[in-house]
């Protein structure tokens, strides 16, 4: 059995750094823009709190207080300029025909309940065959609901349970599918959030399942690349799980926490470094995977698109190639709880000709 593994590990790793080959360096930088991020503000109780200003606001790089260079409060739709635009993406590989059916009923219930979108919404479909994003954000949900039967459902040639290997090339699908989808909407100004419903792919980490120090090395660049061109092209990623409480809860909905500190070396690396639900936290997003009302989760992502802070500062430099730096925002407010991006990788300042 352990043989077994030990040559499916080197199998699935032939085929997803093939599919992140592009993923495998990042580019010297030019001279460092302030990075941006989008902060989300609740109570405990979960809701957006708005009316806060830049001095109730703590930024922390590697834990050493940093120079807030802008402010700006988002309440409302349409108070930013470009508008910001909401992605429903339906994963239709990695969950079978029956919860994609129910997924689309979900997202039409939506739409229904929506007629008049807050802020523009666009439709993306996964399949095994590639991913289709509708090109023009509306906020018209009448008109979504065109455009959302209009995509028939297709029967899937790969399915849940085709094992080790039908998981490796789901795995290897959906990492194609968050490339293709960040190269397409990334270029475009302004915030995303791109809404991912489907339980998320395969983790395929496990005490049987071990990497060499090379392909370690391998997705530590994929990490840091995805990282890297999410922050940049300003996308929040969030997982709305369908299956909710109708299949198998516990490991299922938790074990993806294994996995959510930053990585800062090659030999820390775990193919779960990479799940969906991990890039998702890990970009201010949420998790949300025990209920069953997609419709209402959708909603509970959407409040993010209409109330949030907007913060720049000057990233530190990094000592060497891909130095991870921990972010953290804090607010001087009592009960009052920040989200936002993790992390970033930081580059040597480089170093220019005389």
């Amino acid at each position: 059995m352990r043989n077994q593994l030990c040559c499916w590990t080197s199998l699935f790793c032939v085929s997803v750094c093939s599919a992140v080959a592009r993923q495998d360096a990042v580019a010297t930088p030019s001279p460092r823009p302030p990075i941006a991020l989008s902060v989300v503000v609740t109570d405990k109780s979960g809701k957006p709190v708005s009316g806060l200003q830049q001095q109730d606001f703590t930024l922390l790089d590697n834990k050493s207080p940093q120079p807030i260079l802008s402010f700006q409060a988002v309440t409302g739709a349409g108070t930013t300029d470009p508008p910001v635009e909401v992605i429903l993406l339906i994963d239709e590989v990695n969950v079978n025909f029956t919860h994609v059916a129910y997924t689309r009923d979900q997202v039409q219930k939506f739409l229904k309940q929506n007629p008049e979108l807050p802020v523009p919404v666009s439709l993306a479909f996964f399949t095994d065959s590639g991913t289709t994003l509708d090109d023009s954000p509306t906020r018209d949900g009448n008109a979504l609901i065109g455009r959302l039967n209009d995509n028939k459902n297709a029967l899937r040639s790969v399915n849940r349970s085709q094992g080790f290997y039908g998981a490796d090339e789901r795995l290897d699908l959906s990492l194609k599918a968050i490339d293709q989808l960040t190269e397409t909407v990334g270029p475009k100004p302004g915030r995303k959030l791109v809404i991912w419903i489907g339980p998320g792919w395969p983790l395929l980490s496990g005490p049987n399942v071990q990497l060499d120090s090379k392909i370690q090395d391998r997705f530590f660049n994929s990490i840091v690349r995805l990282s890297t061109i999410l922050r940049q092209a300003n996308i929040t990623l969030y997982s709305v799980d369908p299956l909710g409480t109708s299949d198998d809860v516990g490991l299922r909905t938790s074990y993806y926490e294994q996995f959510l500190k930053g990585i800062t070396k090659p030999s820390q690396v775990y193919i779960g470094n990479l799940a969906q639900q991990v890039l998702s936290r890990q970009s201010g997003g949420l998790v949300l995977n025990s209920n069953n009302d997609v419709a209402g989760e959708i909603t509970k992502c959407l409040a993010d698109a209409t109330n949030y802070y907007i913060i720049t500062f000057e990233g530190l430099p990094g000592d060497g190639p891909n130095e991870y730096h921990a972010l953290q925002v804090k607010v001087d407010k009592p009960g009052l709880t920040a989200r936002t991006r993790y992390g970033y990788y930081a580059q040597p300042t480089p170093i220019t000709p005389r």
